[in-house]
C-alpha cells in the first residue's frame, strides 16, 4: 500500500507540473501574439499579408516563443504549483512522513526530463523546420529589409584571392572602398584593385567597380597601374556572401549549420556567434533541470506572505539567469584569445554557453541544501 500511495503521489505531482507548464506556455504565447500582432499589423496590411499565411505564422511564432522561454516557464511553472502545495501543508505532511527532501524531488526531475528530451529534439531538428515558415513569412511581409551593420568585411572567395568591404548598403546592392587581391603559391601578390564602390549588378550577374584602380605585378619586378571611372567585372562572389540575416541560421537543424559553420570558417568570417549558437541548443534545454532545482528550493518553504514573495522570486532570478546569459554571450563572442592561452577558441564558447548553467547550478545547490528537511 505504500509503495502505491508512493506512485500516486509522484503520478499527481507529474501531472500538476506538465499540466500548469502547458497552461501557461499557451498563455504567454498569446499574450506575446498579441503584442507582436498590435506592433506589425500596419506592416501587414501595407504589404497585403495574406489572412492564411498569417495565422500560419503566429503558429510557428508560438513555436518559437514556446521553445525560447521554456526555462523560464518552467521556474514559474513549479513556483506556482509548489508554493501552493507549500502553503497548503501538503509539501509538510510529506516530509513530516518520513519522505526524504531527495525522494521528494524525483516526480520533479522526471517531469523536467521530459521537458528537456523534448527541448532537445525541438531545438536540434524540430525547431528549424518551424521557422522556415516564419522567417520566409517575416522576409516577405514584415522585415521587409535590412543591413549589415558590421564594417571591415573579409572573405576569402577563391584560393588566394581576397575581397574586402569597408562597409555595405544592402538595400542597394553596393559595397563601399572595395579592394580585391589576388596572391600566388609563393604568397606573392599578383593583382590588386581598389575602388569607391562596387555594385552588383542581378540581372547580369556583374559587379560594377567605380573609380578604380587596378595594379598588376609582373614576374620580373614591374608593375601596371591604371585608373577606369567604370569598370564592369565578374567575381565569383554576391551581397550575401558577406552578410545575411541573422535568424537565417535558425531555419537550420543542427547538421545544417555544422555545415555552414564550417563554409564560413573557410571563408573568412566571424563564427564566433554561430557556435554558440549551436552550443546553446544544448545547453539551454538543460537550463530546466537547473532552474527546476532552484524553483523547487525556493518554493517548498512556507511563507507567512504566501505566493506573492516566491513568485516575486522567480521573476527576479529568471530575469537574472537570462542576463547573465546574454551577458556571458556577448562577451565570449567579442572576446579574441591569444595563441598561447591555456583553452582553446572552441572550448572557449562550449564553456560560455553552460557557464550560466553551471554558476546557477551551484546556487540551486545550496538553496536546496538550506531548505526545510
Amino acid at each position: 500500500m505504500g509503495r502505491f500511495s508512493i506512485k500516486r503521489l509522484d503520478r499527481y505531482i507529474i501531472r500538476k507540473f506538465l499540466t500548469t507548464f502547458f497552461f501557461m506556455v499557451a498563455t504567454f504565447c498569446v499574450v506575446a501574439v498579441v503584442f507582436d500582432l498590435m506592433e506589425n499589423v500596419g506592416r501587414l496590411i501595407s504589404n497585403q499579408a495574406p489572412l492564411g499565411g498569417t495565422i500560419l505564422y503566429y503558429l510557428s511564432f508560438c513555436f518559437h516563443f514556446g521553445n525560447l522561454l521554456s526555462g523560464f516557464i518552467v521556474f514559474l511553472t513549479i513556483i506556482w504549483f509548489t508554493s501552493r502545495l507549500a502553503q497548503q501543508t501538503e509539501i509538510v505532511a510529506m516530509l513530516s512522513s518520513g519522505m526524504s527532501f531527495t525522494r521528494l524531488m524525483r516526480p520533479y526531475f522526471f517531469a523536467a526530463t521530459v521537458l528537456v528530451i523534448m527541448s532537445l529534439a525541438i531545438s536540434h531538428y524540430v525547431l528549424p523546420k518551424a521557422n522556415e515558415r516564419k522567417v520566409e513569412f517575416e522576409v516577405q511581409y514584415v522585415h521587409v529589409n535590412f543591413h549589415i551593420a558590421d564594417q571591415h568585411l573579409y572573405r576569402e572567395i577563391e584560393p588566394g584571392v581576397i575581397a574586402y568591404f569597408r562597409s555595405i548598403t544592402v538595400d542597394r546592392n553596393t559595397g563601399y572602398r572595395f579592394q580585391l587581391e589576388r596572391w600566388n603559391e609563393k604568397n606573392e601578390l599578383e593583382h590588386r584593385i581598389l575602388a569607391a564602390k562596387a555594385t552588383w549588378i542581378e540581372e547580369d550577374s556583374i559587379w560594377r567597380l567605380v573609380n578604380a584602380r587596378v595594379r598588376d605585378l609582373m614576374p620580373d619586378g614591374t608593375e601596371r597601374l591604371r585608373y577606369v571611372t567604370r569598370l564592369d567585372t565578374v567575381l565569383p562572389m554576391r551581397i550575401s556572401d558577406f552578410g545575411q540575416r541573422a535568424v537565417m541560421t535558425s531555419t537550420m537543424t543542427t547538421p545544417q549549420l555544422d555545415e555552414h559553420i564550417a563554409s564560413e570558417m573557410s571563408r573568412g568570417a566571424p563564427v564566433s556567434m554561430l557556435k554558440l549558437n549551436r552550443n546553446g541548443r544544448t545547453a539551454n534545454p538543460f537550463s530546466i533541470y537547473v532552474l527546476m532545482l532552484i524553483g523547487v528550493g525556493i518554493a517548498s518553504r512556507k511563507l507567512r506572505g504566501g505566493m506573492g514573495f516566491h513568485l516575486f522570486l522567480a521573476v527576479v532570478i529568471g530575469f537574472l539567469f537570462v542576463f547573465t546569459s546574454k551577458i556571458i554571450s556577448v562577451y565570449a563572442a567579442s572576446v579574441v584569445l591569444p595563441p598561447d592561452a591555456p583553452i582553446s577558441t572552441d572550448h572557449w564558447l562550449l564553456l560560455a554557453a553552460w557557464l550560466p548553467n553551471l554558476l546557477f547550478t551551484a546556487m540551486g545547490a545550496l538553496i536546496c541544501w538550506k531548505a526545510p528537511k
